[in-house]
């Protein structure tokens, strides 16, 4: 259900009864010719109302800026501090606990994030013990990843506007890909990318990590299914959790 459009006079009991919420946390950045800047945000979006029906939870509007200094430079990209996004977050779950709801869920549609919605969650284990965090980025996917990709990942740790992001799009955002414009990008990723601030364009011209060609629906919903069903089962589980336990523990 879509948060926003409830009014403050019904919302009250609503809250009560589904005590979930979802927030989709995106970034504005460039993705190669092929995606919008929007990517992110459209997969953070789609993926949270998919969670939401298996849930039965509410749905925040989606929170589109995140921390993309690794391609700030990018024409397009726009960047926020993760110390900034940490408070916006910690803000945020705090509201939602006192609005009467006890899990909340990040669905986060940029790897660069991770850092701030991590960080995020433990300021909100410390200041409201009661309320449940989840951050989630594409969990229980590596298996089924690996199954499907017909290349090898030009990084260990992330993707981006490459085989897996862009069959994740054509998934949940078909009507956004145009695929007569991807592209292999073939990365030079330095051995000390990863142990050194490294901005992308050292990398790569195009933001496009990997070959963007081989994408397909039908591998872009084997893997997002596939984390729907691992989200969807710790979701539940929490609300469970929490509607066996004693009045007054909350």
């Amino acid at each position: 259900m879509n948060f926003e459009l409830e009014n403050s006079y019904e919302v009250q009991e609503k809250i009560r009864s589904k005590r979930s919420v979802i927030l989709p946390v995106g970034a504005v950045e460039a993705h190669g010719p092929h995606l919008p800047l929007g990517t992110d945000n459209l997969l953070a979006a789609r993926l949270a109302d998919k969670l939401a029906e298996r849930t039965d939870s509410f749905v925040l509007p989606v929170l589109p800026y995140g921390q993309v200094w690794s391609l700030r430079n990018f024409p397009g990209s726009i960047n926020v501090s993760n110390e900034a996004l940490i408070r916006l977050l910690a803000d945020i779950g705090e509201s939602l606990y006192k609005q009467g709801f006890r899990v909340f869920v990040m669905v986060n549609g940029h790897l660069g994030n991770a850092v701030a919605l991590k960080e995020a969650a433990r300021v909100l284990y410390d200041r409201v013990p009661g309320l449940k965090v989840f951050y989630f980025f594409y969990p229980g996917t590596k298996e089924i990843t690996a199954e499907v990709r017909e290349t090898p990942a030009a990084h260990a740790s992330y993707m981006h506007a490459d085989e897996i992001e862009t069959s994740y799009m054509l998934y949940l955002a078909e009507e956004y890909v145009d695929m007569s414009r991807a592209i292999d990008g073939a990365p030079h990723i330095p051995d000390d990318a990863d142990c050194t601030p490294t901005p992308w364009e050292e990398m790569t011209s195009s933001a496009v990590l990997g070959d963007a060609t081989l994408a397909t629906k039908e591998k872009g919903r084997r893997i997002i299914e596939r984390s729907l069903d691992v989200m969807a089962e710790m979701v539940l589980q929490a609300k469970r959790e929490h509607a066996e336990s004693p009045a007054g523990t909350e």
